[in-house]
């Protein structure tokens, strides 16, 4: 029963969010912009973030051992999250919901709630932030960038980006909590 009500309310919250989708997604078929959102998206599958994990030793030094481990346990955490959340909470896709949503990137798998790209944009953000303030300026919009881009590439309802800052959100700032706790 609980699925049943899940699911209604998800297709209460589709009809109406699929009225923001379409002017997001009408943005995204300008070829110029389709390409900078598919290529921001695709930078957000994880590949910007583990690179950047890689870089940070290499440009603060020893330093940024502890903060790169931490940031790194912290995004594992996340992808366990999305992943438990993406399996029960079951909702389609706009762009498979609705024809007036054109899907402008594959998705990575079927169901769109929380958006995954969206929690590690914002959980990095946030963890980036007190250990590496200077990055802030690149990372900030990039960040910004990646969740706009789920929507207007057909791939994401507003919720589902919304929802997947605030567990991001939610996961990093736990984790920053977690070393004062430990004496690190």
């Amino acid at each position: 029963m609980p699925e049943l009500r899940l699911a209604n309310g998800f297709a209460r919250l589709d009809a109406l969010e699929a009225r923001l989708c379409v002017p997001f997604n009408g943005i995204a078929r300008v070829p110029a912009v389709r390409r900078y959102f598919a290529a921001v998206s695709r930078l957000g599958d994880g590949v910007a973030w583990y690179a950047m994990l890689c870089v940070l030793p290499l440009v603060f030094g020893k330093t940024a051992i502890w903060p790169t481990l931490h940031i790194g346990i912290t995004a594992l955490v996340v992808v366990v999250v999305h992943k438990v959340l993406k399996a029960n909470l079951v909702r389609e896709r706009p762009f498979a919901s609705h024809d007036e949503v054109v899907l402008m990137a594959p998705p990575l798998d079927r169901y769109s709630f929380p958006s995954g790209h969206t929690m590690h944009a914002m959980a990095f953000t946030v963890m980036l932030l007190p250990y590496f303030p200077g990055v802030m300026l690149i990372m900030l919009p990039f960040a910004v960038s990646v969740a706009v881009s789920r929507i207007a590439l057909g791939l994401h309802y507003p919720s589902d980006v919304a929802a997947g800052a605030l567990i991001g959100w939610a996961l990093a700032r736990l984790s920053l909590l977690i070393p004062p706790l430990l004496g690190l």
